[in-house]
């Protein structure tokens, strides 16, 4: 079986299509530095030809309003369009818990819109909804630091590690569409703040943390459920303290 991979060559792609290779699948991972360009088509046709799955894992390069929403809604109708013309039988996509929850945001704004073209596109469908990634928890304190303290919400988050991802996302693949959303998340809930300190903590970083309840999570002020998932959720198996001491080896 052929699946194309889009965004194959990143984070949670490249992961995913090494998974889905040992199942012995053809797959191929899609990204412009591959030869397959979503936002000019560059590619697209002849990668999804005689494929039966699409995943779609890429993501915007710029997170300014006007330029994400861009990205999410020229990636999503060539690649719908290039689906129908190969006859794909599944398409599959990576989004975030609370993205509808989330619409302060002009980033969750653009992947709302993608998971809008999605579903109505006629193509079968699963949409993934993850809370966020572990391996993002660096950004996350860029994103809050003034000087050499970091502004961060105390609401929860209940991060889960890129491998849990990975198979999921793998999981998924060769299941039949749902046509409708499924959610996964990591296995423990945190305060996002008191979570933050205790990476930097473990990575030797100085700055402090402070539990701000105004600061803003990429632009949208948080509440208690706004990034956890209580929708049944698939649990990832690897623990933060579990990841830290993977990650803190490489």
């Amino acid at each position: 079986m052929k699946i194309v991979i889009i965004g194959g060559t990143g984070l949670i792609g490249s992961k995913t299509v090494d998974r889905l290779r040992k199942e012995g699948h053809e797959v191929i991972a899609a990204s412009p530095n591959t030869g397959v360009n979503t936002i000019t088509g560059e590619g697209l046709a002849a990668a999804l030809t005689g494929a039966s799955i699409v995943v779609d894992l890429a993501n915007s390069p710029s997170f300014e309003d006007k330029a994400v929403l861009e990205f999410f809604e020229t990636s999503g109708r060539n690649l719908i369009a290039a689906e129908k013309t190969a006859g794909v039988k599944h398409h599959i996509a990576l989004s975030v818990v609370g993205t509808e929850r989330l619409q302060e945001s002009g980033y969750f704004r653009g992947k709302l819109a993608q998971e809008k073209l999605i579903k109505a596109s006629g193509v079968p469908y699963t949409i993934v909804h993850s809370t966020q990634f572990m391996e993002f928890l660096s950004g996350i304190a860029q994103s809050g630091t003034v000087g050499d303290k970091v502004h961060l919400s105390p609401a929860y988050v209940q991060p889960i590690a890129s491998d849990d991802v990975a198979d999921a996302m793998a999981d998924v693949t060769l299941a039949a569409p749902v046509n409708g959303t499924i959610e996964i998340a990591g296995p423990e809930r945190f305060r996002l703040n008191e979570l933050v300190a205790r990476y930097l903590e473990a990575t030797g970083d100085a700055r402090k943390v402070e539990a701000d309840a105004e600061a803003r999570y990429f632009g949208v002020r948080l509440k208690d459920g706004s990034l956890v998932s209580d929708n049944n959720p698939r649990l990832g198996k690897i623990t933060f303290e579990q990841w830290l001491a993977t990650a803190a080896r490489k």
